[in-house]
């Protein structure tokens, strides 16, 4: 039962590591660099997964996780957002 929670955050972060790979391909000039955050948020939330796993029971522990993968994941969408508009101009 303790594998349920990091396999279900691993499963919803394989979508994003495919979304990395076809933003790459493209031709606009901010493809590369949108393609490599997508890419870390995708890595991000299989690492938060290994680490969720690792945790087990001990809530402390999966406290940890849960606030380093939101700030994580957070930082990495202000990032695109700020990427997105630095190239825009």
């Amino acid at each position: 039962m303790d594998a349920i929670a990091p396999l279900i955050l691993a499963l919803t972060g394989l979508p994003t590591l495919v979304l990395a790979a076809l933003t790459g391909r493209s031709e606009d000039p901010r493809a590369r660099g949108l393609g490599l955050r997508w890419s870390l948020l995708g890595l991000t939330m299989l690492l938060g997964a290994t680490a969720l796993y690792w945790a087990g029971d001990s809530r402390p522990r999966v406290y940890s996780v849960v606030i380093v993968l939101v700030v994580a994941a957070n930082a990495l969408a202000v990032s695109m957002l700020r990427h997105l508009r630095r190239q825009r101009r």
